[in-house]
């Protein structure tokens, strides 16, 4: 469970919140789409969840466990139950597609063991499996600089779940890729977050992959939650309302 509970953060003191009263709970097995123009606050919102970004008042719960306030392992260990899938996908290009799987499993290793790429038998195996599930059996060895943009977000997909996370966030994970390949990837995400009951969040852009792929919306405009419900009751008054440049106004 992911839980948000009065969450506002500023960034300067003369700029507007950039999350301003923010509430939120997703449960297990839930995908949710993050809808709103840039800037609204979905990204600060994403980043709150594994403590990237400390809100200056409100409560942020992973599995029941506040964020707010930890550090060093109790806060490694929260972050390890929080896996995020970004729009560039974050590989290292001179490594193996293996490997980069593999560097999910950092947070469960000393680093001279990690460094020294001294895996288990049983998380290398497990990678390969995570290759076959994502499509790219065969490809362990090939180098993430030859992949294309949907098999890299593949790759990445894999490494976050080598996590074993409980919540999978993701920062317009689709965003660079052509509208065939991204809607394989979220297929691939909303399969995963069945499979394995994740607590799913995505900040979407595309409105139409966002309707296909997600049941419930969360509007977010002006760092403001202004609509949390069915995907199948947004609206274009509604959306017109969440993608006003203007502040909008709350019942």
């Amino acid at each position: 469970m992911l839980q948000y509970q009065g969450v506002t953060k500023r960034y300067a003191p003369d700029q507007p919140p950039a999350l301003d009263g923010a509430s939120l709970q997703v449960e297990p097995g839930e995908m949710v789409a993050l809808l709103g123009p840039s800037g609204a606050g979905k990204s600060t919102l994403i980043r709150c969840a594994n403590g990237l970004v400390r809100p200056e008042s409100g409560v942020v719960r992973v599995g029941g466990q506040s964020v707010g306030g930890m550090s060093g392992a109790d806060l490694r260990a929260v972050r390890r139950k929080v896996a995020v899938i970004f729009q560039e996908f974050h590989l290292i290009d001179r490594f193996s597609v293996l490997k980069n799987v593999l560097a999910g499993r950092l947070g469960a290793y000393p680093f001279w063991r990690a460094a020294a790429g001294l895996w288990s038998a049983a998380d290398v195996a497990a990678a390969r499996e995570l290759l076959v599930r994502v499509g790219l059996e065969g490809h362990e060895r090939k180098l993430a600089r030859e992949l294309s943009g949907g098999q890299r977000q593949r790759v990445a997909i894999a490494r976050a779940m080598m996590q074993a996370p409980e919540v999978l966030l993701g920062d317009e994970p689709v965003a660079s890729l052509d509208p065939v390949t991204g809607r394989s990837i979220l297929r691939l995400i909303a399969d995963l977050t069945a499979e394995r009951r994740l607590t799913t969040v995505l900040s979407l852009h595309d409105v139409t992959l966002a309707r296909e792929f997600c049941p419930r919306a969360v509007g977010v405009s002006a760092g403001r939650i202004v609509y949390d419900g069915p995907m199948a009751d947004v609206t274009p008054n509604l959306l017109e309302m969440i993608y006003s440049p203007l502040p909008p106004t709350l019942p």
